[in-house]
């Protein structure tokens, strides 16, 4: 067997046959396909990596005594920041002005690690720290922090004494973490120095509280640690160094968890509504380890490096980072600031200094790398943008047909590309929502291939993965071994089990499944069945080697005045490949045909589409209220719509474009980067009546 741990694959599939396969044992339901499985594990589901490996406990055990002194953490310090302050000007109630503009910038460290070793020594010196103040068994640490290395240990501290966890996103509203902190009953909660303010108006309810614990990351401001402790003098309030040393100075015996010990309780990004937690075992995690261990695992050791930016409290992240432990890759924090060398001063970004070989990323952040490439070549000669253009389309014929000469568009054309993410991916991995065909594939020839992920929270993440030696730009890949799915008649929009090929619902059981959400009596009711499936409300269909798509999402599929129904995110997967799209939501009305699309625009692109067109401004705010800069923009929109196979219906027939970027600290987008619709109708309602008005 070659050694897949040292292989650079290619963007072609290099395996045949079917990667999964209809379960053992059952009949076949009207109204319903017959539960598939993973092919290497029909027969039964694989619930753990390793006999011995039944808890996350034993996860961090188990990589201490593996690879010992290897490097399992990196970290980099903020040295200094550096502000620069540009004037630009803004549409302030329909009139021009020039208003001054700040950026700050992050000045680095090298990256400087951690061993496995020292990772296990330091969290079970957290939770001897826990266990010192008069926690047990039971109860639960709730975790308000971005990503990071203390963040991770803090969680294996907890997990370490069969405490639980409660993760929030570090963006979660004042609201938000107050009903997390109610329900949770949380003991101590450990967050980032910056957010100790948001403490002080929810603590006056949620009065379990009793330790507070910052991140030493980042500097804390002493008014901020003054002012919680005048609001609430009953608290312990000590920083992540304090905790460790009082650990150190207090060791105790770890209490292991068992596998059907409550792990974490993990609130959903949700973008309406208040955030509902999911109730994760340790037998779920452990599963979905086991799970991906059995397509990836294969790929992944000692010697790889992942760049970890993404939100922790985030389940994709979650199952990635300790699934690394148990692989014993190396981890580099990063943040989404500071990725790319254009977001630093005075050092390199994350992805250069680390030199990943392996890189998770969700859509907004691959075609924010997409759209930098094409922007540099776009901007060289006629020479270079012919080159890199031909030399792209020739190395996708040459390897979709199995011809030799790839590696040598890689060795000429390519590797300057490659140097921009480090020079050293071997496999990239999309997740948390669905890419464009466009940007996948582009990923995939221009540095090294794309395979593709689905999961939920519900699902510890499992739901579909694809191996790097079967890539497709046309499915998501195999199940998961941990879990079984089936596809259940969706009967609205035409979805039928007995369609060819088949369409439906998709149900998920096994390991990875939670038994359901805290507190929610009618929601476990509705999501959940008897005999342990969980409705995942998103539509999906099964190709010819039993590889998932997904087509639709039950809530994301809108009627239209005609009847046709619209299925909102397959859309933003095809519009944001467009240059000029930054960020995209679509809409469309009921009493209306077809949909319209508001977008952020990508600042440099629409200057460049300006200048091209006779179209005057200097900056966002201006050019986004031109109405010719707008009709150019929707024939764009248009043609890539065309491009990619949509229907007549799905033809956007207006543009709004939108002058401030969409992020979690403006509501406009969740933490885990998806777009907030309700929140950007009611900030463009105009507008969006407007561009209707327009298209009439």
């Amino acid at each position: 067997m070659p050694d897949y741990k040292t292989l650079y694959p290619q963007a072609r599939s290099y395996k045949s046959g079917l990667v999964t396969a209809e379960a053992p044992g059952f009949e076949k339901v009207d109204g319903e396909t017959i539960p598939r499985r993973n092919a290497k594990t029909k027969d039964a589901l694989k619930l753990r990596p390793q006999e011995d490996v039944a808890t996350l406990f034993d996860i961090l055990k188990h990589s201490s005594a593996k690879f010992g002194n290897a490097k399992a953490l990196g970290m980099r310090k903020i040295l200094n920041t550096h502000e620069e302050t540009k004037k630009i000007k803004k549409m302030v109630d329909g009139q021009q002005q020039e208003v001054d503009k700040k950026w700050t910038y992050f000045e680095l460290s090298e990256y400087k690690y951690m061993s496995f070793v020292e990772f296990e020594k330091q969290a079970l010196s957290i939770g001897s720290a826990l266990k010192r103040f008069g926690m047990s068994t039971g109860d639960r640490v709730h975790i308000f922090a971005a990503t990071s290395s203390q963040w991770l240990a803090i969680a294996h501290g907890a997990l370490s004494q069969s405490m639980a966890i409660v993760t929030a996103y570090d963006t979660l509203g004042e609201e938000g973490l107050k009903h997390s902190m109610l329900q949770t009953h949380a003991k101590a909660i450990f967050l980032d120095p910056t957010l100790l303010p948001k403490l002080v108006k929810p603590l006056r309810e949620a009065k379990d509280i009793e330790y507070v614990i910052y991140s030493t990351t980042n500097e804390p401001k002493q008014k901020d640690i003054d002012t919680l402790k005048a609001a609430h003098p009953e608290l312990t309030i000590l920083s992540f160094d304090e905790l460790i040393k009082s650990g150190e100075e207090n060791p105790a015996d770890p209490v292991p968890p068992t596998p059907e010990d409550l792990a974490c309780i993990m609130y959903t990004s949700g973008s309406t509504g208040t955030p509902k937690g999911v109730l994760l075992k340790h037998k779920n995690v452990v599963a979905a380890i086991a799970g991906v261990d059995v397509i990836v695992g294969p790929y992944l050791g000692p010697g790889d490096s992942l760049l970890t930016y993404l939100p922790l409290a985030h389940i994709l992240e979650f199952v990635f980072e300790n699934a690394c432990l148990y692989w014993g890759g190396t981890m580099g924090y990063g943040t989404i600031r500071t990725l790319s060398d254009t977001s630093v001063r005075k050092c390199k970004g994350d992805i250069r200094e680390l030199k990943p070989t392996i890189l998770v990323g969700v859509p907004q952040v691959w075609e924010t790398v997409k759209k930098g490439i094409v922007a540099k070549v776009n901007s060289g000669s006629a020479v270079v943008r012919n080159l890199f253009w031909g030399a792209l389309a020739a190395k996708g014929f040459l390897l979709s047909s199995g011809l030799p000469g790839s590696g040598v568009l890689d060795a000429i054309v390519f590797n300057k590309v490659k140097d921009a993410t480090g020079g050293k991916l071997r496999i990239c991995m999309n997740g948390g929502g669905p890419i464009s065909k466009d940007t996948q594939r582009f990923i995939s020839l221009a540095i090294t291939p794309m395979i593709s992920g689905y999961g939920l929270t519900e699902t510890s993440a499992m739901g579909a993965l694809m191996d790097p030696l079967a890539w497709t730009d046309d499915a998501l890949g195999e199940i998961p071994a941990s879990i079984e799915m089936k596809l259940v008649d969706f009967e609205d929009a035409g979805y039928y089990s007995t369609n060819k090929p088949p369409q439906g619902e998709i149900w998920i059981r096994g390991g990875g499944v939670t038994d359901g959400y805290l507190d929610l009596e009618q929601e476990n009711k509705d999501s959940f069945t008897e005999d342990g499936w969980f409705k995942t409300g998103d539509i999906g269909e099964f190709d010819a080697k039993g590889q998932l798509r997904i087509i639709d999402r039950k809530k994301n599929l809108v009627k239209t005045l005609n009847g046709e129904y619209i299925a909102l995110e397959k859309l933003e997967s095809i519009y944001r490949s467009v240059t000029v799209v930054a960020n995209i939501c679509v809409y469309a009305a009921p009493d209306k045909s077809k949909p319209i699309a508001i977008i952020v625009p990508a600042e440099p692109v629409l200057k460049k589409i300006a200048e091209e067109n006779g179209v005057k401004g200097d900056y966002l705010e201006e050019l986004t209220h031109d109405d010719k800069l707008n009709s150019v923009v929707l024939k764009q929109l248009q043609d890539a719509g065309k491009k990619g196979g949509l229907a007549p219906f799905e033809i956007i027939e207006g543009v709004v474009l939108a002058d401030e970027e969409w992020t979690p600290q403006n509501g406009f987008t969740t933490a885990a980067t998806k777009i907030n619709r309700k929140a950007i109708l009611n900030k463009y309602s105009k507008e969006v009546k407007k561009a209707y008005s327009n298209s009439s």
